[in-house]
Protein backbone atom coordinates (compact mmCIF):
# COMPACT_ATOMS: atom_id res chain seq x y z
CA UNK A 1 0.00 0.00 0.00
CA UNK A 2 1.23 3.37 -0.91
CA UNK A 3 1.75 6.27 1.42
CA UNK A 4 1.97 9.98 0.60
CA UNK A 5 3.37 12.07 3.71
CA UNK A 6 1.36 15.47 2.89
CA UNK A 7 3.26 17.23 6.02
CA UNK A 8 5.58 20.19 6.17
CA UNK A 9 8.83 18.97 7.94
CA UNK A 10 8.70 21.38 11.18
CA UNK A 11 12.97 22.50 11.21
CA UNK A 12 14.63 25.64 11.87
CA UNK A 13 13.56 28.22 9.50
CA UNK A 14 10.11 26.40 8.55
CA UNK A 15 7.79 29.01 7.55
CA UNK A 16 5.61 30.84 10.11
CA UNK A 17 3.18 33.63 10.30
CA UNK A 18 4.84 36.53 10.23
CA UNK A 19 5.99 37.71 13.79
CA UNK A 20 4.64 34.46 15.35
CA UNK A 21 6.81 32.10 17.21
CA UNK A 22 9.84 30.30 15.04
CA UNK A 23 10.23 26.80 15.20
CA UNK A 24 13.26 25.58 17.54
CA UNK A 25 14.40 21.81 18.80
CA UNK A 26 16.61 22.30 21.90
CA UNK A 27 18.52 18.58 22.96
CA UNK A 28 18.42 19.97 27.17
CA UNK A 29 20.18 16.19 28.01
CA UNK A 30 22.14 14.53 26.26
CA UNK A 31 23.53 10.30 26.43
CA UNK A 32 26.71 11.58 27.32
CA UNK A 33 25.50 13.68 30.40
CA UNK A 34 22.47 11.51 31.77
CA UNK A 35 24.43 7.89 31.00
CA UNK A 36 20.98 6.31 29.22
CA UNK A 37 19.25 8.50 26.62
CA UNK A 38 18.87 11.83 24.77
CA UNK A 39 16.09 14.30 25.73
CA UNK A 40 14.65 17.29 23.45
CA UNK A 41 12.12 19.92 23.77
CA UNK A 42 10.29 22.19 21.27
CA UNK A 43 9.22 25.30 21.24
CA UNK A 44 6.83 26.76 18.09
CA UNK A 45 3.67 28.32 17.32
CA UNK A 46 0.22 25.37 16.83
CA UNK A 47 0.06 26.86 13.36
CA UNK A 48 3.55 26.03 12.26
CA UNK A 49 3.79 23.70 9.55
CA UNK A 50 1.13 21.32 8.70
CA UNK A 51 -1.85 21.73 11.36
CA UNK A 52 -5.42 21.70 12.18
CA UNK A 53 -7.25 25.27 13.32
CA UNK A 54 -9.65 24.60 16.21
CA UNK A 55 -12.90 27.10 16.21
CA UNK A 56 -11.29 28.33 19.09
CA UNK A 57 -8.67 29.85 17.04
CA UNK A 58 -11.30 32.82 15.64
CA UNK A 59 -13.78 32.43 17.68
CA UNK A 60 -13.77 32.88 21.36
CA UNK A 61 -16.37 30.22 22.69
CA UNK A 62 -15.38 27.56 19.65
CA UNK A 63 -13.99 24.80 20.47
CA UNK A 64 -10.40 23.58 21.75
CA UNK A 65 -8.71 21.35 20.41
CA UNK A 66 -9.87 18.24 22.73
CA UNK A 67 -12.80 18.73 21.95
CA UNK A 68 -12.93 18.26 18.47
CA UNK A 69 -14.16 14.52 17.54
CA UNK A 70 -10.86 12.53 16.34
CA UNK A 71 -12.95 10.74 13.25
CA UNK A 72 -12.80 14.12 11.60
CA UNK A 73 -9.49 13.05 10.42
CA UNK A 74 -9.22 9.58 9.77
CA UNK A 75 -10.91 8.32 6.55
CA UNK A 76 -11.87 8.47 3.13
CA UNK A 77 -10.86 12.21 1.60
CA UNK A 78 -11.29 13.28 -2.03
CA UNK A 79 -8.34 15.45 -3.48
CA UNK A 80 -9.06 17.89 -6.03
CA UNK A 81 -6.49 20.42 -8.40
CA UNK A 82 -7.62 23.65 -8.58
CA UNK A 83 -4.56 25.65 -9.62
CA UNK A 84 -4.79 29.42 -11.05
CA UNK A 85 -7.10 30.68 -9.16
CA UNK A 86 -6.94 33.78 -7.07
CA UNK A 87 -10.26 32.36 -4.81
CA UNK A 88 -11.82 28.97 -4.65
CA UNK A 89 -15.77 29.55 -5.41
CA UNK A 90 -18.65 26.94 -5.67
CA UNK A 91 -18.60 26.61 -9.37
CA UNK A 92 -15.01 25.61 -9.33
CA UNK A 93 -16.11 22.08 -7.69
CA UNK A 94 -19.52 21.84 -9.64
CA UNK A 95 -17.91 18.66 -12.19
CA UNK A 96 -16.91 16.81 -8.95
CA UNK A 97 -18.54 14.45 -7.51
CA UNK A 98 -18.96 15.54 -4.14
CA UNK A 99 -21.63 13.66 -2.84
CA UNK A 100 -20.78 11.83 0.45
CA UNK A 101 -17.71 12.69 0.41
CA UNK A 102 -16.54 14.05 4.34
CA UNK A 103 -12.85 15.19 3.54
CA UNK A 104 -12.62 17.05 0.77
CA UNK A 105 -8.25 18.41 -0.20
CA UNK A 106 -7.32 20.93 -2.54
CA UNK A 107 -4.23 21.59 -4.19
CA UNK A 108 -4.39 24.99 -5.12
CA UNK A 109 -0.45 25.37 -5.92
CA UNK A 110 -0.03 28.83 -4.92
CA UNK A 111 2.67 28.82 -2.55
CA UNK A 112 5.46 28.30 -4.66
CA UNK A 113 8.50 28.15 -2.39
CA UNK A 114 7.82 26.89 0.78
CA UNK A 115 10.86 28.28 2.52
CA UNK A 116 9.40 31.33 2.73
CA UNK A 117 5.84 32.49 4.18
CA UNK A 118 3.73 33.75 0.92
CA UNK A 119 2.38 37.18 0.29
CA UNK A 120 -0.33 35.80 -1.36
CA UNK A 121 -2.24 32.73 -1.36
CA UNK A 122 -5.44 31.07 -3.24
CA UNK A 123 -7.91 31.42 -1.09
CA UNK A 124 -12.06 29.88 -0.03
CA UNK A 125 -14.78 31.97 -1.01
CA UNK A 126 -17.24 32.38 2.03
CA UNK A 127 -19.90 30.95 -0.50
CA UNK A 128 -17.78 27.89 -0.31
CA UNK A 129 -18.67 26.73 2.50
CA UNK A 130 -22.63 26.37 2.73
CA UNK A 131 -22.23 24.76 -0.96
CA UNK A 132 -19.88 21.95 0.70
CA UNK A 133 -22.14 21.63 4.02
CA UNK A 134 -24.78 20.51 1.48
CA UNK A 135 -22.86 17.71 -0.15
CA UNK A 136 -21.69 16.41 3.45
CA UNK A 137 -18.24 17.72 3.45
CA UNK A 138 -17.07 17.88 7.18
CA UNK A 139 -13.67 18.94 6.50
CA UNK A 140 -11.27 20.78 4.04
CA UNK A 141 -7.58 21.04 3.50
CA UNK A 142 -5.87 23.20 1.60
CA UNK A 143 -1.84 23.66 0.80
CA UNK A 144 -1.68 26.62 2.21
CA UNK A 145 -1.31 28.24 5.27
CA UNK A 146 -4.98 29.52 5.92
CA UNK A 147 -8.21 29.19 4.09
CA UNK A 148 -8.31 33.01 4.27
CA UNK A 149 -6.13 35.12 2.41
CA UNK A 150 -2.71 36.21 4.31
CA UNK A 151 -3.86 40.17 5.46
CA UNK A 152 -7.50 38.82 5.97
CA UNK A 153 -8.53 40.63 9.52
CA UNK A 154 -12.50 39.74 9.48
CA UNK A 155 -11.20 35.59 8.01
CA UNK A 156 -14.89 35.42 6.47
CA UNK A 157 -13.45 32.15 5.36
CA UNK A 158 -12.74 30.43 8.96
CA UNK A 159 -16.07 31.96 10.16
CA UNK A 160 -18.39 30.98 7.11
CA UNK A 161 -16.89 26.61 7.35
CA UNK A 162 -17.36 26.98 11.28
CA UNK A 163 -20.84 27.92 10.62
CA UNK A 164 -21.06 25.04 8.30
CA UNK A 165 -19.87 22.89 10.96
CA UNK A 166 -16.87 22.58 8.48
CA UNK A 167 -13.21 21.77 10.23
CA UNK A 168 -9.79 22.79 8.68
CA UNK A 169 -6.53 21.00 7.86
CA UNK A 170 -4.15 24.10 6.64
CA UNK A 171 -0.52 23.73 4.47
CA UNK A 172 -0.53 19.80 3.88
CA UNK A 173 1.25 19.58 0.55
CA UNK A 174 0.11 17.77 -2.60
CA UNK A 175 3.02 18.47 -4.71
CA UNK A 176 3.11 14.75 -6.00
CA UNK A 177 -0.77 13.49 -5.03
CA UNK A 178 -3.07 12.74 -8.47
CA UNK A 179 -6.54 14.03 -8.09
CA UNK A 180 -8.69 11.13 -6.37
CA UNK A 181 -10.04 8.95 -3.09
CA UNK A 182 -7.46 8.45 -0.48
CA UNK A 183 -7.75 7.39 3.54
CA UNK A 184 -6.42 10.46 5.23
CA UNK A 185 -4.80 10.47 8.82
CA UNK A 186 -4.03 13.33 10.16
CA UNK A 187 -5.08 13.20 13.52
CA UNK A 188 -4.10 16.49 15.49
CA UNK A 189 -2.20 16.61 19.14
CA UNK A 190 -5.36 16.31 22.11
CA UNK A 191 -4.00 19.96 23.52
CA UNK A 192 -6.56 20.67 26.07
CA UNK A 193 -6.64 24.48 25.80
CA UNK A 194 -5.04 24.99 21.96
CA UNK A 195 -6.04 26.94 19.36
CA UNK A 196 -4.41 24.42 17.06
CA UNK A 197 -2.72 21.30 16.83
CA UNK A 198 0.45 20.24 14.29
CA UNK A 199 -0.57 17.02 12.51
CA UNK A 200 1.37 14.22 10.93
CA UNK A 201 -0.70 14.08 7.41
CA UNK A 202 -0.57 11.11 5.35
CA UNK A 203 -2.62 9.61 2.58
CA UNK A 204 -2.93 6.00 1.73
CA UNK A 205 -3.91 3.78 -1.33
CA UNK A 206 -7.07 2.57 -1.21
CA UNK A 207 -6.54 -0.25 -2.93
Amino acid sequence: MKVWDISQPLKKGVPTWPGDTPFSFKLNWTKEETGSVNVGSVTFSTHTGTHVDAPFHFDDNGEKMLDLKPDLYVGDALVVHLEGRETILPEDLEDYQLDGVERLLIKTGSWKDRTVFPDSITHLSPELAPFLKEKGVRLIGVDVPSVDQVDSKDLQAHHSLLENDIHILESVILDEVDEGIYELIALPLPLAEADASPVRAILRDRM
